[in-house]
C-alpha cells in the first residue's frame, strides 16, 4: 500500500514543470472544492433558517400536545388536571398544564348581535393558559398579567394579553402601573364573543350577546401573522368564555429537549391509549417542516453537481495522466506489478485528488459558516421586515460527514475507469513505446 500511495502521489504533484494535465487536474481540485465549500454553506443557512422557523414556532406552543382522539363525540379533555399529572411524571418533561383555545369575535363596548355588520371587529384566536405561563408571553407583566385583581365578584375584570399589532389596530392600550400615591391607570376594555355564545344568541327569542369582557394587561411582540391574532387569557376564563366548565382543548407539555419529542410521544401514547391524541411539535406544522426539509435536500441534489462536473474533469486528466505514464506502467509491470497494483495506484490518484479538494472545500465552507455564525458577514436584505438582521448558520456534523463521503465517492468512483485502462495497458507495447 504505501509504494503505490508514493507513486499516486508523485505522479500528482511530482511534475517539475506546468503541464495542460496539471492544469486540468488542479481546476478538477478546485471544482471539488468550490462545491463542497457551496455546500456546507448553504446546507447551514438552510439549517439555520430551519431552527429559526422552529424556535419562534415552538417558543409560545407546546412541545407535546394531548388532545381528545374522538372529534365530533366529545368536546375537549375531562379530567385534564389528572392527565398532567400523568405527564410529569415522564422523563424529560418539565411542565404540563392544560389549555382552553378557540375563536371569538372582539365587540366594540356596548354593541349587541344586531350591530354584527357596524364597527370595527376582528376575528382572533383566544388561547386560555394558566397564569403562571403568562411570563413567557409577556416578561414584563408576568404572572400578575392573566390574575384577576381581587375576588371574583368584585366587579374586577380579567386580564389579557394581546399582541401590539393587535393593539395598534383596535386602539387598545394596557393597564399602566403609576408610582405609589397614584392609582394604577386601568387597561382598555376587550369584549369578547365566543362561537358558543353566538349559537345560543341564536337560538334564544330573547337576550343580547352574553359577551365576556377582559380588561388589556399587557401587549407582547408577535412573531409572526398569525401571533398577531392572538388573545392570552386566564385558563378558567377561558373555560367560561369557551362554555367548556370542567373541561379542556388540550394538554399541553414542555420538554428538556425538543429532539425527545418523539420519544415523549410514544412513551405517552402507552400510557393514555388510543382514546388520545398524542402530536408533536413536528406533527403540528408537519406540511411547513416537510417542505423546508425537501427545499434542503433538493438544494443538496442541486450543488453536488458542482462535484458531479469536477469528477469529470478527474476523469480526463487521469486518462490524460495514463497516456503520458505508459512506458513507467510497462516498466512496473516487468517488474513485476500486477494489475491489481497498477489499478490502485490510480485509484489512490482519484483518492488523492478527492481528499484535497474536499479538505479544502470544508476548510472554506465551515470558515465561512463560523465567519457568518459570529460576525453576521451577510446581513439580509430589508431586515427590518424579519426578526433577525442576518442569515443565520447551523452546522449540523451530519450534514458534514454525508458532503465529504459523497465527494470522496464521486472522486474515487471517476478513477475507476482510467485505473481499469491503466492496469490492461500491455508492458511489451507500452516499453516500446507503442
Amino acid at each position: 500500500m504505501g509504494h503505490r500511495f508514493q507513486i499516486a502521489w508523485r505522479y500528482l504533484a511530482g511534475r517539475r514543470r506546468f503541464s495542460l494535465i496539471s492544469i486540468i487536474t488542479s481546476i478538477s481540485t478546485g471544482g471539488v472544492a468550490l462545491g463542497v465549500a457551496a455546500l456546507i454553506v448553504v446546507l447551514s443557512v438552510m439549517n439555520g433558517f430551519y431552527d429559526f422557523v422552529r424556535d419562534v414556532l415552538v417558543s409560545r406552543s407546546p412541545h407535546v400536545v394531548v388532545t381528545n382522539a374522538a372529534d365530533g363525540t366529545a368536546r375537549g379533555l375531562p379530567q385534564a388536571d389528572s392527565l398532567a399529572k400523568e405527564a410529569r411524571r415522564l422523563r424529560y418533561v418539565t411542565g404540563a398544564a392544560p389549555y382552553v383555545e378557540g375563536r371569538a369575535l372582539v365587540m366594540p363596548s356596548g354593541s349587541g348581535v344586531g350591530a354584527f355588520a357596524e364597527g370595527d371587529r376582528r376575528i382572533v384566536q383566544v388561547r386560555g393558559i394558566p397564569p403562571a405561563e403568562a411570563g413567557r408571553i409577556d416578561s414584563a407583566g408576568g404572572a400578575g398579567a392573566l390574575r384577576r385583581p381581587g375576588s371574583a365578584s368584585s366587579g374586577a375584570l380579567p386580564g389579557a394579553l394581546v399582541s401590539a399589532g393587535l393593539a395598534g389596530q383596535l386602539g387598545l392600550s394596557p393597564r399602566r402601573s403609576l408610582p405609589d400615591g397614584f392609582e394604577a391607570r386601568d387597561g382598555s376594555r376587550l369584549p369578547l364573543l365566543s362561537a358558543p355564545a353566538i349559537e345560543q344568541t341564536f337560538t334564544q327569542i330573547f337576550g343580547g350577546a352574553p359577551t365576556v369582557a377582559f380588561e388589556v394587561r399587557g401587549t407582547y411582540d408577535e412573531q409572526s401573522a398569525y401571533d398577531e391574532r392572538r388573545v392570552y387569557v386566564a385558563y378558567r376564563e377561558a373555560q367560561r368564555l369557551f362554555q367548556m366548565e370542567g373541561r379542556a382543548t388540550g394538554l399541553g407539555l414542555r420538554l428538556t429537549d425538543l429532539d425527545r419529542a418523539d420519544e415523549v410521544k410514544a412513551a405517552l401514547q402507552r400510557r393514555l391509549g388510543d382514546d388520545y391524541r398524542v402530536e408533536t411539535w413536528y406533527d403540528l406544522r408537519a406540511s411547513l417542516y416537510d417542505v423546508m426539509r425537501s427545499e434542503k435536500w433538493v438544494a443538496w441534489a442541486i450543488l453536488l453537481l458542482i462535484i458531479v462536473v469536477a469528477a469529470f474533469n478527474i476523469v480526463g486528466s487521469m486518462m490524460m495522466i495514463v497516456i503520458e505514464k505508459q512506458r513507467d506502467i510497462g516498466a512496473l509491470k516487468a517488474m513485476g506489478a500486477s494489475e491489481q497494483d497498477v489499478r490502485r495506484i490510480f485509484l489512490n490518484e482519484g483518492l488523492l485528488i478527492g481528499a484535497v479538494g474536499t479538505g479544502a472545500g470544508l476548510a472554506v465552507g465551515l470558515g465561512l459558516a463560523f465567519l457568518q455564525k459570529e460576525f453576521s458577514l451577510v446581513p439580509m436584505t430589508q431586515a427590518e421586515s424579519f426578526l433577525i438582521d442576518a442569515y443565520p448558520v447551523a452546522v449540523r456534523p451530519l450534514d458534514v460527514a454525508l458532503i465529504a463521503a459523497a465527494a470522496m465517492a464521486l472522486c474515487v468512483g471517476a478513477a475507476v475507469y482510467p485505473a481499469h485502462r491503466a492496469a490492461r495497458v500491455a508492458p511489451a507495447r507500452a516499453v516500446q513505446g507503442e
